[in-house]
C-alpha cells in the first residue's frame, strides 16, 4: 500500500524531487548555452558536468585495481542519473520517471519507489563499468527508470498471474523498448549504454521482490502454486 491513501493517488514526493532536480540541471545546462544565464563560461557548462559527474568504467575498474574508493568517484554511481546529453534526452527520461512513478506509488511505499530507482541507477552503472573496453561516459537517468520499468513488470507479472492469464504479457513494454533500441542501432549505430539499461531494469524488478506489499511471502505463494 502506499504511504498516501488519497484516492487520487499523487505522484510521490521522492519522484516530484527526482524530477525537479532532473529538469533544473538540465534548464541550466540548456539556458546557459544559449547564453541567458551563467555568462560565457556557461557553454560549458553540460561538458564540465559529464567529467565532473558521469560514469565511466574506467574509473571502476581503478578503484577496483587500486583498493582506492574516493567519494568524487563513488557518487559517480548515482550522480550520472541526473546529467543528460540533450534536453531531448531528459525531457523523454524525466517524462517516463513521472509516468513510472505515479504507477508505482499506487503500489509500493513511496521510500520504496526511490530504492528501485536508485538500486537500479547503481546496478546499470556497475554493470557498464565491467564492460572491457574503452567506452563512452554513462549519463541520464535511463537506467534508473528501466529499473521502476522493471517495478511495473514485476507487479503486472503478479496481477497476471493472480487473474490467471499468461504472465509473459508482463514482459511486453520490456520487450518492445529493447527491440525499438536495436531498431535505432541499426539505423544510427548502436550504443552500449544498453547495457546499463537492461541491468537497470534487472536490478529494479529484482528489488520489488521484497518492497512489494507482501513482498516474499506472495512470490513464494505464487511459486508453490505453480
Amino acid at each position: 500500500m502506499s504511504d498516501d491513501p488519497s484516492p487520487l493517488n499523487p505522484i510521490p514526493p521522492v519522484v516530484v524531487v527526482l524530477f525537479l532536480v532532473i529538469a533544473g540541471v538540465e534548464a541550466a545546462f540548456s539556458l546557459g548555452a544559449r547564453g541567458i544565464i551563467g555568462g560565457a563560461d556557461a557553454v560549458g557548462w553540460r561538458s564540465a558536468a559529464i567529467q565532473d559527474y558521469a560514469f565511466h568504467g574506467q574509473i571502476l575498474r581503478w578503484m577496483i585495481e587500486t583498493g582506492q574508493i574516493p567519494t568524487e568517484h563513488l557518487r559517480r554511481l548515482v550522480t550520472y542519473a541526473f546529467v543528460h546529453g540533450s534536453f531531448t534526452h531528459a525531457l523523454f527520461a524525466a517524462v517516463l520517471l513521472l509516468a513510472l512513478g505515479k504507477f508505482l506509488g499506487e503500489v509500493f511505499r513511496h521510500w520504496a519507489v526511490l530504492v528501485i530507482f536508485a538500486t537500479a541507477t547503481v546496478g546499470g552503472a556497475l554493470a557498464y563499468g565491467m564492460l572491457p573496453g574503452d567506452r563512452p561516459w554513462l549519463i541520464g537517468a535511463f537506467p534508473g527508470v528501466y529499473g521502476m520499468i522493471g517495478g511495473f513488470t514485476y507487479v503486472m507479472w503478479l496481477r497476471l498471474g493472480q487473474m490467471g492469464a499468461n504472465q509473459a504479457r508482463a514482459f511486453t513494454l520490456i520487450g518492445v523498448l529493447m527491440a525499438l533500441q536495436l531498431v535505432f542501432a541499426l539505423l544510427f549505430g548502436g550504443s552500449p549504454t544498453w547495457v546499463a539499461d537492461v541491468a537497470g531494469f534487472i536490478a529494479g524488478f529484482a528489488v520489488s521482490v521484497p518492497l512489494s506489499p507482501g513482498g516474499l511471502t506472495r512470490l513464494r505463494a505464487r511459486l508453490r502454486h505453480d
